[in-house]
């Protein structure tokens, strides 16, 4: 098999993985430093096609050969897809070729388990060490790490690498248990919280002497599955809170479950919607970024997010009782909980009142969805009725209008049990 057949069938198995991200690393450009390639300017900029992928980096496995079998991965050990496997060289000096002809500007690199965690990761490793030390390659490398190898060697690849990942997969021991038995949630953790010492090592290091080497210096990823299992949204976001606080990671990504062939029994046939996947991301930033909780954003009742509304507006039509806020004397824990004002927005209005009361105009200058906003505020030249905010029927103006289903229109083909692409790293944070 040549390496562009190998290219065709690796590239392909590595679309599953939507960790792909490159934002946070350190500033490095070959002008100033020598060698190849750059993570600034012309260097990393990440291109979004219309259905919101990424598609900036070389983004492939150095193998789909794997001796685990978990049963949501295409790769499993008992799957029937085409195998192929890249040396390190060859990964190499593709990456150099595609960067030279300025098809991308960086490299995503996993791959599945052969032999033992350990020989894959040094397998893995080497890559990255020709392409910064033979190469002097100053673009973007993003390594997907092993948590069953040897510490020495995740080391090693932070030193080389911008962001290094390990996926979480599933959010509950009970899942990994039953769709992933050779994995251990507390192992990969344990691996996640040996990073995040190493990384603020790495930063304590570079306060006191700027020239000690970084270490990850993007920080680190991982991936969750949605709706391969019965898991709930809490439990998904309740995880991915737990990974942000306790191992710092720098972001968690969410994918929805594709079908796949000769799938096991425990799998669903059918995907989730998603809709799903979005709503889930935009509840991670409402964690990260707008102070909200997970017990905020589901309930007990209603354990998986609205489909219909995005997070936050669900959430004040929840709590109507905080509303109208004063966008001239609410605090800016406050503005950040309505809806349609983004964490800029919120500063923006912050800045604008220390000079002159915010009118609706103000809000027009600053792009707000003046209609989802306005039932929810209070300014000089608007105050919304007590009997809006109770009306009943105030949901029904945010949900979207039921589509009418056209008698004419052709059949859509009945759905095939093929895989397709997992989304990848989203495009920037939305206005909520």
């Amino acid at each position: 098999m040549d390496v562009t057949q190998k290219l065709s069938v690796l590239a392909d198995a590595a679309k599953y993985d939507a960790s792909c991200a490159s934002s946070g690393t350190t500033a490095r450009n070959a002008r100033e430093l020598g060698g190849l390639g750059s993570t600034t300017g012309s260097g990393i900029c990440h291109s979004y096609t219309p259905d919101g992928r990424c598609v900036s980096l070389l983004k492939v496995l150095l193998t789909n050969f794997c001796i685990y079998d978990c049963l949501y991965c295409i790769n499993r050990a008992s799957s029937e897809v085409r195998r192929a496997r890249f040396t390190p060289d060859e990964v190499v000096r593709l990456t150099l070729d595609f960067y030279k002809r300025n098809y991308i500007e960086g490299l995503f690199l996993s791959s599945g388990i052969i032999r033992n965690p350990d020989y894959t990761m040094e397998q893995v490793v080497a890559v990255a060490r020709k392409l910064r030390v033979e190469h002097r390659f100053h673009g973007y490398i993003h390594l997907k790490t092993i948590p069953e190898a040897s510490q020495a060697l995740i080391d090693e690849a932070g030193r080389y690498a911008d962001r290094i990942s390990i996926n979480i997969e599933l959010p509950t021991a009970a899942d990994l248990a039953r769709l992933a038995p050779e994995k251990n949630g507390e192992r990969i953790e344990g691996a996640m919280g040996a990073i995040r010492e190493r990384i603020d090592a790495a930063k304590d290091e570079r306060k006191t002497s700027p020239k000690a080497p970084p270490f990850a210096p993007g920080g680190q990823s991982t991936q969750m599955i949605v709706g391969a299992t019965p898991a709930t949204d809490t439990d998904i976001l309740r995880r991915a809170g737990g990974l942000y606080q306790r191992r710092g990671l720098r972001r968690v990504y969410y994918s929805a479950f594709s079908p796949i062939p000769d799938a096991s029994s425990k799998l669903p046939l059918i995907a989730p919607p998603l809709v799903r996947e979005h709503r889930l991301y935009q509840a991670d930033w409402l964690l990260r970024f707008y102070g909200f909780g997970v017990d905020e954003l589901t309930t007990a009742a209603e354990p998986n997010l609205d489909l219909q509304l995005d997070p936050k507006l669900a959430w004040a039509l929840r709590h109507r009782e905080h509303f109208p806020v004063n966008l001239n004397t609410a605090p800016r824990p406050l503005l950040l909980r309505v809806p349609g004002l983004g964490v800029k927005t919120v500063d923006n209005i912050l800045s604008a009142r220390r000079w002159h009361p915010v009118r609706l105009h103000d809000l027009l200058r600053l792009k707000v969805p003046v209609k989802k906003a306005m039932p929810f505020i209070e300014t000089p030249d608007h105050r919304p009725g007590l009997h809006e905010l109770e009306d009943p029927a105030l949901r029904a103006r945010f949900v979207p209008p039921p589509r009418q289903l056209d008698l004419f229109a052709d059949a859509a083909p009945a759905p095939r049990p093929v895989p397709a692409p997992a989304p990848v790293a989203p495009p920037p944070s939305p206005e909520f």
